[in-house]
């Protein structure tokens, strides 16, 4: 975990680097300063003159800027490589979850992909600030201001050896106390930004529902359960501070009379006053580091489950790979499925397809109807390799599918798919999505073929009207007639409607399929619906049942003798001629 990563550190190594440079010299000065005031000390008791006074003055004065300074190189330099990290973590995540396929991408609930780049990067930010600075610095101040306390004080700094392991156990009997708390709680994280996430999303479903209250009750207790286990762990945690203080004066109950017994029976040959001061300056130093240490053994903690999170999602690689020597160009848009069967999940006991065998030749029109849950959206994406075959083969342009290029596959397919999704930016932004080099004439044409040019023309701003994030200042038809647009500007050898007309009239509908027909004769057309008027005049019209092919015909063929086309045209006439009378 840790190798993998520190594969994003990259070009923040220098500052990463220089933090405990700065820290060490910053602790070496901090140690020195207490050996310089307790020899003012003594000789302020010996009645020196304000002129050495002067002197010890300007070298502490010189030691404590330096310290000062280094501590604040200390700091900037350990906020640039832990920011530096954060953001390198941020654009990898980012990138990874770019290639994945839709089977990696069902593998994580979106609520958990959100808290690994948000709350998971936040908590190894901190814990990586803490490593190269308070890590560095508590460990090297024990070090330094015992090996100090031995020179100053001699037999008396042996109390620190008594105490500092008393501390010590407490405070990992904290960490291991707050360890599993801290586990838990990113668990419930997740739960709790899907609960979020689900809320915003249905928002209108919710308030038509009147649910408000429910949904309240709902996040207040995935709320409640995250505030609990951190209460928890946090009465662990302020157990640092009693615990420390309580170390601290132990030592000054032992020092201060010890340290005075010693200096007057040995008349300050063994001790003096100075050096008792300096004693108890390092041991309130060595005692505050070891509390330091324990925050950062704490912020470990919580790291390490985030960045195990953080790996997991680094380290998954798509489960659609190009070939060794893919092909870069897709000849025609035939499609063909041989004795295709499909699964989403290797452990799922039921096919979703079965047993597929169909070939639509290049420029043929298809529509492809059935009831809900007959697979037909799972049909079309094994075209596009969003999915593999489970078994059988899935050909374009006579090719399989697995032996091409992914982006020279999906470049040359183009789906709008059921849910419809516009990005926020202009009209135009959106539409280049399709093909960023189209010119404003192509543009046009595009969405003259998808009847979007006569609704764009009536905004104030035309192709240059803003489009808000989702596309929710355009109605549902509009988003739909805007995304074929830009599916039409990929110029595709495949295009597949997967019921991308359903917010569009009927009237609306039949001009679009009527241009396609007329504007792209050679493009395969491959649409699916639920309305029997949208594919009616398609070349030949499948239809799915229970993931297998039931019948392959034209309107008429199947009117006359298919049971569930002519059901389904039945039903759907019958209820327009009830709506019309």
């Amino acid at each position: 975990m840790i190798k993998i990563l520190a594969r994003s550190i990259r070009e923040y190594k220098k500052p990463a680097i220089l933090t405990p440079v700065f820290v060490s010299l910053e602790v070496v000065l901090e140690c020195i300063i207490p050996f310089f005031i307790a020899r003012l000390v003594n000789k302020m008791n010996a009645g020196c003159g304000l002129d050495v006074i002067g002197r010890y003055g300007v070298v502490l004065v010189v030691m404590a800027a330096l310290s000062l300074l280094f501590g604040a190189l200390a700091g900037s330099t350990c906020a640039v490589a832990s920011c530096g990290l954060a953001k390198n973590l941020r654009e990898d995540i980012f990138h990874s979850i770019q290639t994945f396929s839709f089977e990696n991408i069902d593998k994580f609930l979106v609520s958990s992909l959100v808290t690994r780049l948000t709350t998971d990067i936040t908590n190894v930010q901190n814990a990586y600030m803490m490593i190269i600075r308070s890590a560095i610095r508590a460990p090297l101040m024990v070090i330094f201001a015992f090996t100090m306390a031995l020179i100053m004080g001699g037999k008396l700094a042996w109390i620190f050896l008594v105490v500092m392991p008393i501390l010590l156990a407490g405070l990992l009997w904290v960490v291991m106390k707050a360890m599993p708390l801290f586990k838990k709680v990113f668990i419930k994280y997740d739960a709790l930004n899907a609960s979020i996430q689900e809320n915003i999303k249905a928002m209108r479903v919710v308030k038509s529902f009147v649910r408000e209250e429910y949904e309240q009750e709902k996040f207040e207790a995935a709320a409640e359960d995250v505030c609990r286990d951190f209460t928890k762990a946090e009465r662990i945690l302020v157990m640092n501070n009693p615990l420390m203080q309580f170390c601290l004066y132990v030592v000054m109950i032992f020092i201060l009379p010890f340290g005075a017994y010693t200096i007057i029976t040995t008349q300050g040959l063994e001790l003096d006053v100075g050096q008792l001061s300096a004693l108890l300056s390092y041991g309130f130093m060595m005692l505050s580091s070891l509390m330091m240490l324990s925050m950062v053994f704490i912020m470990i903690t919580m790291a390490v489950e985030s960045g195990k999170r953080i790996a997991e999602i680094l380290t998954e690689k798509s489960t659609l790979t190009n070939p060794e020597h893919p092909k870069y160009e897709v000849e025609n848009g035939s499609i063909s499925f041989e004795h295709v069967s499909f699964k989403y999940s290797q452990k799922a006991e039921r096919m979703v397809l079965s047993d597929i065998d169909l070939r639509i030749e290049s420029g043929e029109t298809i529509g492809i109807i059935g009831g809900t849950g007959s697979s037909k959206s799972s049909l079309i994406q094994l075209i596009s390799r969003l999915y593999d075959a489970t078994e059988g083969e899935v050909k374009v342009g006579g090719v399989n599918v697995k032996e091409y290029d992914l982006n020279t596959l999906r470049d040359q397919v183009a789906v709008v798919l059921q849910k419809n999704l516009l990005f926020s930016g202009t009209i135009k932004e959106n539409l280049r999505w399709g093909d960023e080099n189209a010119t404003d004439e192509e543009l046009i044409h595009a969405c003259t073929l998808a009847c979007a040019d006569e609704f764009i023309t009536q905004f104030p701003d035309g192709y240059d009207t803003y489009i808000e994030q989702g596309g929710t200042n355009v109605s549902g038809g509009q988003k739909q007639r805007l995304c074929i647009a830009r599916a039409l500007l990929k110029k595709p050898k495949i295009l597949i409607l997967d019921d991308s007309t359903s917010a569009v009239d009927t009237k609306t509908d039949a001009k679009i399929r009527k241009a396609m027909r007329e504007y792209i004769p050679e493009t395969t057309k491959i649409i699916i619906a639920q309305r029997t008027a949208s594919v009616e005049d398609a070349d030949r019209i499948i239809v799915m049942e229970g993931g297998r092919v039931n019948a392959i015909g034209t309107h008429e063929e199947l009117l006359a003798g298919n049971d569930i086309y002519r059901e389904i045209y039945t039903s759907q006439n019958r209820a327009g001629d009830h709506d019309g009378e």
